[in-house]
């Protein structure tokens, strides 16, 4: 890019900022103008429309509206999104697993296998579990146990 900054059209700021909202990076959002406007601009202008950055600061507020409110939409959206269903991960897994074991590439197949058991064993959630059993009584009092 050389010479006089492109000119945005309102239209090409909404798209930057709504895709900023939905935490595209601002390498993802030139691309994007380019192949959906035709429009070249660099990084560090796109940055000047996201409001959680110090380039964006003093971004509009008509911007920083769309802003937060785009970003609220795509936050509570996760859930129409099917990958973020384990359901859907494991039909995924399903399926490359059968077409690893018909390439006989039996090595993919395990890593495959390994990674749909730790699926459906919580190895990619955030949970805690707490086993306990607590009896409540007027006054508690501990008392040591005897081993046996």
């Amino acid at each position: 890019m050389t010479g006089t900054p492109v000119k945005l059209t309102s239209e090409h700021k909404a798209r930057i900022v709504q895709a900023l909202a939905c935490f595209d990076t601002p390498s993802d959002v030139v691309n994007t103008l380019k192949s959906e406007f035709g429009v070249e601009i660099t990084r560090q202008r796109v940055q000047q429309y996201d409001p959680t950055t110090s380039a964006g600061r003093q971004c509009a507020r008509q911007w920083r509206e769309l802003f937060a409110a785009t970003r609220e939409r795509f936050v509570k959206s996760i859930a129409e999104i099917p990958i973020a269903h384990r359901a859907y991960r494991l039909r995924a897994l399903q399926r490359m697993a059968e077409r690893a074991e018909r390439l006989k590439n039996y090595a993919l197949a395990a890593q495959l296998h390994e990674q749909a058991a730790k699926e459906c064993g919580d190895d990619y959630t955030n949970r805690t579990r707490i086993d306990a059993k607590v009896q409540a009584t007027a006054r508690t009092v501990i008392l040591p146990v005897k081993a046996s």
